[in-house]
């Protein structure tokens, strides 16, 4: 009997909780598909650093499963207040008060179990582009096959069924506590409007305003440095959002209230209405939505800039198919050597040295200079005057920070060669000249050191002739940020500083070519004290790599599966908490449709057409979603310039600042339009109904 009345019930309520089924499907098959990459064995056999994606999937899993449990919590919970008076009548005509929480437990069980195995089903389907689209970036090839692995079933069943579980029991508790009043009044508890002190509250709402646009100077003028700085940033913003719907609803209360002129404009006396006794009932909720949709705005932006970052950058970090580093000038290569014979076919091998000029007075000037100036480094090796702060400057050098100990050098024929294997034209450069090849990124801010520094010749000081910015593996083998390229017959007063392999291959590098090479380093041995400290890796801060042996075909998928493991989980997370937000306000709105449907009847009484009622729904529902969306997009839209304009910076990538926050807001807008429409068509057709 009760099985039946469970059935039936879930089949009657279904039409207002639709969205809530569709979304728990889609976060079933999302926390499946992400889960799957944690068990993968074929790429944590591969890849020694398969660990970061394992950490930091399963973090985003950890957030997720808080948040869900908080969207199944709260939907429990409201459509236990929505059929209240049900459930009160149950126990009027005689059911027990157990046989009543029963039948509700059971009718969740069955809405959560249905949306559990077709979320699955999509699951299972899901997983297979995700992994595609994973294999394809990391250059591997992947045979689409059906994979069930048991832990991962395991963990997304534990993780969804715990969440129903602690909600249900939640619930529980509390049914068990409300008598047959308390039920029957449950709902119009809940539709309680409290206005008091609204001519005070109203003005929460400019000065929240005013708070916001504080802490987005705040941002923008970098005052946030600390992690104290940002844990009260992050409180305050929280703590103001909240404000802002309190406040929005009690000047909306007010400005009915007054009797403005433009209440009386079309429906807008109805419409206002509606959305600040909305608000009033919402308030709490509106601001937790717009904490979701703002941390929703920020985890896709991120997945798109380290994307973007993937797909036009990386490549051109490792130029050369392979390049070793050894700080032995002596080194001629020959066991890496051997192993690249026997790995791959050969086309051009070129042994070279990087050089320093130890005993000149100028011996670090460019990285003094570079140290000072880029805004990379900002005050931390200046000092209260301006000055350059030499000695933490030499101190960090030996420490193998950023820079060398010296300033690093090249001659003019083994630069013409490396970038002849890199299909660059062959430089000219005349005796008495000098050129230095830079990264393009800090190429606009070093345009003024070609006039504060000196570089001496054999035979007095060199002309600069210009700087070069092609891909040229200036992450500590030709260099950090920068090499300076002399004529040969310059370099009589320079010492061997280091020593570098460049080799081109046909083809592409073994898998294992990388690890081979590896396995040939053994422990530094310095021969010459006063040449330590010759190791760096340049003013990259965001995505860093510095090896000693970069095989080219080896490192690209290995960093995309680096790079991948940030991408996936911040994608993961922005979409969960964008369908969650989005069910919550969506779920809302269908499920009055009951006590819509008497008012727009209402209206109909009072001369409006089906087609005006229907644009009344439209501006209804669009500012009711609008809302926590317009506020998210402020607070996210201000957060995710100020980081992609950072990322842009750090890390050179030629992107407009406002292009990751814009492919964001295309996504989510694409979302956000099914839902929409969803609730749309459901909530007329509900409306529709009554008239």
């Amino acid at each position: 009997m009760l099985v039946k009345l469970a059935f039936r019930n879930v089949r009657r309520s279904a039409k207002d909780y639709f969205v809530y089924f569709l979304t728990m499907t889609f976060v079933t098959a999302l926390m499946f598909a992400f889960n799957s990459l944690i068990f993968t064995e074929d790429i944590g056999e591969m890849y020694d650093i398969a660990g970061v994606m394992i950490a930091l999937v399963g973090l985003a899993t950890f957030f997720i499963v808080l948040i869900v449990a908080w969207l199944i919590n709260y939907m429990v919970r409201f459509m236990l207040e929505k059929r209240s008076q049900e459930f009160g009548i149950y126990l009027l005509i005689g059911m027990k008060k157990k046989e009543v929480a029963h039948l509700y437990i059971r009718e969740n069980a069955f809405l959560g179990a249905g949306a559990f195995l077709i979320g699955m089903a999509l699951g299972v389907l899901l997983q297979q582009v995700i992994m595609a689209i994973l294999y394809s970036m990391i250059r591997m090839k992947y045979d689409i096959h059906m994979e069930f692995n048991g832990s991962c079933i395991l963990m997304t069943v534990g993780c969804y069924a715990g969440c129903y579980i602690l909600a249900l029991l939640r619930s529980g508790r509390k049914f068990r506590k409300m008598n047959i009043r308390d039920l029957m009044e449950a709902q119009k508890k809940n539709e309680e409007i409290k206005e008091s002190h609204e001519q005070l509250k109203k003005w929460l709402f400019p000065v929240s305003i005013l708070f916001l646009a504080v802490f987005g100077a705040f941002i923008f003028l970098g005052r946030i440095q600390s992690f104290g700085g940002v844990l009260v940033f992050l409180i305050g913003v929280v703590l103001v959002i909240y404000l802002f719907y309190v406040g929005l609803s009690s000047w909306l209360v007010c400005y009915v209230r007054g009797q403005k002129d433009g209440i009386y404009r079309g429906q807008n006396l109805f419409l206002l209405r509606q959305f600040s006794s909305k608000l009033k009932t919402m308030s709490f909720t509106m601001g937790t939505l717009t904490a979701l949709f703002t941390v929703a705005f920020l985890g896709c932006t991120v997945a798109l800039m380290f994307s973007d970052y993937q797909n036009k950058l990386l490549e051109t970090k490792f130029p050369f198919d392979v390049q070793i580093y050894s700080d032995d000038v002596e080194d001629d290569f020959a066991d890496e050597i051997q192993v690249i014979e026997e790995s791959a076919e050969i086309l051009d091998i070129f042994p070279y040295h990087i050089y320093a000029d130890v005993s000149g007075k100028g011996a670090n000037q460019v990285n003094v200079w570079l140290s000072a100036h880029l805004k990379v480094f900002g005050d931390t090796y200046r000092k209260k005057d301006g000055s350059p702060d030499s000695k933490k400057i030499e101190k960090d050098s030996s420490d193998g920070a950023f820079y060398c100990r010296y300033d690093t050098y090249m001659k003019l024929s083994d630069y013409n060669h490396l970038r002849s294997m890199l299909g660059y034209q062959e430089v000219p450069l005349r005796e008495g000249e000098y050129l230095i090849h830079i990264k393009e990124r800090i190429r606009d801010e070093a345009e003024t050191m070609k006039d504060e520094i000196t570089i001496e010749g054999d035979e007095g000081e060199l002309v600069f002739a210009g700087y070069y910015t092609e891909p040229f593996s200036q992450d500590g083998h030709n260099g950090g940020d920068y090499v300076i390229v002399v004529p040969d017959a310059a370099l009589a007063s320079l010492t061997p500083y280091y020593a570098e392999l460049a080799v081109d291959i046909k083809g592409e590098a073994p898998a294992d070519l990388g690890k081979k090479l590896d396995s040939l380093t053994g422990p530094e041995d310095w021969e010459d004290d006063e040449l330590t400290g010759n190791h760096c890796c340049g003013s990259d801060t965001i995505v860093v790599m510095a090896v000693t042996n970069m095989v080219r075909d080896n490192l690209i998928p290995e960093m995309k599966y680096t790079l991948s493991a940030v991408i996936f989980p911040c994608f993961y997370i922005g979409l969960v908490f964008l369908c969650v937000a989005l069910t919550v306000l969506s779920v809302h709105q269908l499920s009055d449709s009951a006590k819509y449907r008497f008012r727009y009847s209402v209206l109909g009484k009072l001369g409006m057409n089906r087609r005006e009622i229907g644009m009344v729904i439209l501006k209804q529902l669009v500012c009711y979603y609008l809302c926590p969306v317009f506020l998210a997009c402020a607070i996210g839209g201000s957060v995710s310039v100020f980081m992609s304009g950072k990322f842009i910076f750090y890390t050179g990538i030629h992107s407009a600042v406002i292009y990751y926050f814009g492919l964001t807001f295309l996504l989510f807008f694409g979302v956000y339009t099914l839902y929409f429409i969803t609730t749309y068509v459901s909530f007329r057709r509900n409306v529709d109904g009554g008239f």
